[in-house]
């Protein structure tokens, strides 16, 4: 059972999703939207079958799944630090049904794709799928790639989402290219996101949510072994 649960029901908000995926950028450019924007956290996800997990840092509790507003902007964010493999298509149903309370004008999703091509100094290219007005902002439709994760299953149920994909060269979290998502981002929304000091504190975003991740990780697996021994 997956349910969310709303303290505030904004109208007709942009909704700005990023889940674990390749490279972890969608996880890092939320972040780094969250910090820069302060929104209030309006709501959660709440599940039976994913381990009740909760993080602490820097003194305060990181919700696993959150649901923050900013009014300036009518800005929706979905945040999570959770593994949620297996799961994404139940968490997509939710984000649907989610959208349709709210009246959603869009749903965008931030999402990150491997780079084709061998490069001796990696660039991390942003692509774009389903933004009408992309050639505006200088970004190339993705023409091939593979997509999975939650994003992968909003695409099917949700085809008329809006995706930014920032190229990333390896699986570990990148967070330069979650920065070059954000720049493209600030654009597309008109946010005046000062993204320049958020390149120069990629570093810290990236151990911050590499450790979060790793913590949740380990509880998981924690939780499976107990399962195992209970059934042994």
């Amino acid at each position: 059972m997956m349910n969310i649960q709303l303290k505030k029901k904004p109208n007709k908000p942009i909704i700005i999703q990023g889940f674990p995926g390749f490279g972890l950028v969608g996880t890092i450019a939320t972040e780094f939207l969250i910090e820069h924007l302060k929104p209030e956290l309006i709501g959660e996800f709440f599940y039976d079958e994913l381990p009740v997990t909760v993080a602490i840092h820097k003194e305060k509790l990181v919700k696993p799944m959150a649901i923050y507003y900013d009014k300036q902007y009518n800005l929706v964010i979905l945040h999570t630090i959770l593994n949620v493999t297996g799961y994404e298509w139940k968490i997509a149903d939710k984000i649907v049904e989610m959208a349709k309370l709210l009246k959603a004008k869009e749903i965008i999703c931030l999402e990150g794709v491997a780079s084709q091509a061998e490069q001796e100094i990696p660039t991390a290219n942003v692509y774009s799928y389903g933004v009408k007005n992309a050639k505006d902002l200088h970004v190339q439709p993705l023409q091939e790639s593979i997509i999975i994760g939650v994003t992968a299953a909003m695409l099917l149920k949700y085809p008329d989402i809006s995706c930014f994909f920032a190229e990333t060269h390896t699986s570990l979290p990148d967070s330069k290219a979650a920065a070059k998502l954000i720049e493209v981002l600030d654009k597309y929304l008109k946010l005046k996101v000062d993204y320049v000091p958020l390149i120069k504190q990629a570093e810290e975003f990236e151990t911050k949510i590499k450790g979060l991740l790793q913590q949740s990780n380990k509880t998981i697996k924690e939780k499976e072994t107990r399962d195992m021994s209970y059934l042994g």
